[in-house]
């Protein structure tokens, strides 16, 4: 649910039923098709976003296109920093 309420998804389904609402009785042109491919674009964007943020969150690859690759790789590095400084136990 907490993916659910992102503002890019939120953002995208609202302009959907804003072309929706606008399309209805009008016909068809080459601007709105345009629109409507637009608005594809812009949803599996968010989506893909969506799912991007979720693999992170459970620790699994993203690819490197991702915007959430860049932060997935500091968090791993400060992670490898982390476990390099604790000094094993002397016995």
């Amino acid at each position: 649910m907490n993916y659910l309420s992102g503002t890019g998804l939120i953002g995208a389904v609202m302009t959907g039923v804003t072309l929706l609402r606008g399309s209805r009785d009008t016909k068809i042109t080459w601007r709105s098709a345009l629109a409507w491919v637009s608005w594809a674009i812009s949803l599996s964007l968010a989506i893909g976003a969506v799912v991007d943020t979720r693999r992170a969150r459970h620790g699994r690859p993203v690819s490197p296109d991702s915007p959430v690759y860049a932060k997935q790789q500091r968090e791993q590095e400060k992670e490898a920093k982390r476990s390099a400084k604790v000094k094993p136990l002397k016995r």
